[in-house]
């Protein structure tokens, strides 16, 4: 966003929307509102109303976020561009022909992802893993999110 502000928050750093700040951070747009909300985040409002942030503003939860280990880090989030990334355990792997069928335990949910076998051979997936489910339209991709063991 073009935006430019002060708003007690630095001379001219650029505004993003929480949208956009949302995607920058790795997290929903639920959680910023939430924050913002919450007084979490400072903001700027516009003549309308509309809440706005700055980089500034964003930098120290980025740099908590960067203390954690990277399985629990949002920093992958910001790696990939698809935002829909539902983290959990393996809790079955079966492989048939070309293609795998792996099954994510998600909180009290079970996601199912085909994918091809090699795909599976490729990442070392099996049961008890930590990987993540990233979706995008109607297709979910597994990320394996441990550290390989033998």
């Amino acid at each position: 966003m073009a935006a430019e502000g002060r708003g007690g928050m630095g001379t001219r750093d650029t505004l993003m929307t929480p949208r956009e700040a949302s995607r920058m951070m790795g997290i929903s747009y639920p959680t910023i509102k939430k924050w913002i909300l919450d007084g979490r985040l400072k903001t700027v409002r516009t003549p309308g109303g509309h809440h706005r942030l700055s980089e500034a503003s964003l930098r120290p939860f980025i740099a908590a976020d960067e203390l954690k280990p990277s399985a629990k880090s949002r920093a992958r989030y910001r790696r990939v561009s698809g935002r829909n990334q539902l983290a959990g355990k393996v809790v079955s792997v079966r492989i048939e022909g070309l293609l795998a069928e792996v099954i994510l335990s998600v909180g009290d949910a079970h996601i199912t992802a085909i994918i091809t076998a090699s795909a599976v051979r490729e990442l070392r997936l099996k049961k008890g893993d930590t990987a993540a489910a990233l979706i995008k339209s109607t297709d979910v991709m597994i990320e394996r999110l441990d550290d390989e063991t033998d």
